[in-house]
C-alpha cells in the first residue's frame, strides 16, 4: 500500500514556516510529537516543523523536563506522560465522544468493520475514536490520524453538508496531490459529486486515499445544522466490496443520524471542529 491514511503532510492549510513566534513554534513541535510513527528523530521533527534542528532540540528539552516529551534511544522523542494526559482529559471530557463511541460499537459489530467518528480540522480530516474488530488484517487508522477531505469518505461526507461556497473554498483550485491511481484530483469533479452523496447521505472512498481501501461515511450535525463530523466505517476492498455498500451505506447513515439525534438533544456543538463553515 503505497502511502498511509494517517498523515499530517497536509494538516496545516499554512506552510510549517508560519509557525515563527515561540508559541507557533513550540506548537508546531508539539503537533509533529503527537503523529502516529512515534518515536520521533530530531531530524524528522524538525523537517515536519520546518524549524532549524536547535530551536527543535531546545524546546524538546524544555517539553522533556516539563513531562510532555520523553527521550528515547538514538536521539529519539515520543509525547510524554504530561502531554498524554491532557488528551486523555480532553477526550474524557467530550460528551460528543461519549456519544458516539456506543453506536460506532454497534456499527463495527453489525458491520464487521472498524467503526470511528472524525472531525474537520481546515481541509483535513482528523479520526479522534474508533471501535475496532478483532481481525486478520489491520487497517492503518488510529485515533489522531488524518487524511485530506477531498479524498475520504470522512471528508466528502463532511463536505456535502457544508454551504457549497464554503467546500468550494476549502477545496481551492489547483490540482490536488494523488494519493492513488483513483485519487480525485480536480476540485470542481469533487464538487460536482457532493450533491449525489447528498442525496443519498453517504460517501464513498473508492480507493482514493490508500490503494485497496474502502470506505464509507455519512456526516454528523449539531444544533443549527453545524457539521459536527462524520461517522464511518473501513475496510479493505476485497471485504468491504462494491456490491456491499449499497446495504452498508444505509447502516452508516443511520448511524450518524443516530448520533446527530443525540447532539441535537443537549450534548451541544462538537468544540473541536476548527475552520470556516
Amino acid at each position: 500500500m503505497p502511502k498511509p491514511v494517517n498523515t499530517s503532510a497536509s494538516r496545516r492549510e499554512e506552510s510549517p514556516a508560519a509557525a515563527t513566534g515561540p508559541v507557533d513554534k513550540a506548537l508546531a513541535v508539539l503537533d509533529a510529537l503527537v503523529q502516529p510513527d512515534a518515536p520521533h528523530r530530531l531530524a524528522d521533527l524538525a523537517a515536519r516543523t520546518g524549524l532549524p534542528k536547535p530551536t527543535v532540540h531546545r524546546l524538546l528539552h524544555t517539553f522533556a523536563e516539563a513531562g510532555y516529551a520523553v527521550p528515547g534511544p538514538g536521539g529519539t522523542y515520543q509525547a510524554g506522560p504530561r502531554l498524554l494526559g491532557l488528551a486523555a482529559t480532553a477526550l474524557a471530557a467530550s460528551s460528543e465522544l461519549r456519544l458516539a463511541r456506543p453506536v460506532l460499537d454497534d456499527l463495527r459489530l453489525r458491520t464487521g468493520h472498524l467503526a470511528h467518528f472524525s472531525v474537520r480540522d481546515g481541509a483535513v480530516a482528523v479520526h479522534v475514536t474508533q471501535s475496532e474488530p478483532s481481525a486478520t488484517y489491520r487497517m492503518p487508522l488510529t485515533a489522531g490520524g488524518e487524511v485530506p477531505l477531498y479524498c475520504s469518505a470522512v471528508g466528502w461526507a463532511m463536505l456535502s453538508a457544508l454551504p457549497s461556497p464554503a467546500a468550494a473554498e476549502l477545496l481551492g483550485t489547483e490540482q490536488l496531490p494523488a494519493r492513488t491511481a483513483r485519487t480525485v484530483r480536480d476540485p470542481e469533479a469533487v464538487l460536482a459529486a457532493l450533491p449525489a452523496v447528498r442525496e443519498r447521505g453517504y460517501a464513498v472512498d473508492d480507493e482514493y486515499a490508500e490503494q485497496d481501501v474502502r470506505a464509507i461515511a455519512a456526516p454528523v450535525l449539531g444544533p443549527g445544522n453545524r457539521v459536527a463530523g462524520a461517522v464511518g466505517i473501513v475496510g479493505l476492498t476485497f471485504t468491504l466490496d462494491e456490491e456491499s455498500v449499497a446495504v452498508l451505506g444505509p447502516m452508516v447513515r443511520a448511524a450518524a443520524g443516530t448520533v446527530t439525534a443525540a447532539l441535537r438533544g443537549g450534548a451541544g456543538a462538537l468544540g473541536i471542529v476548527r475552520g470556516q463553515e
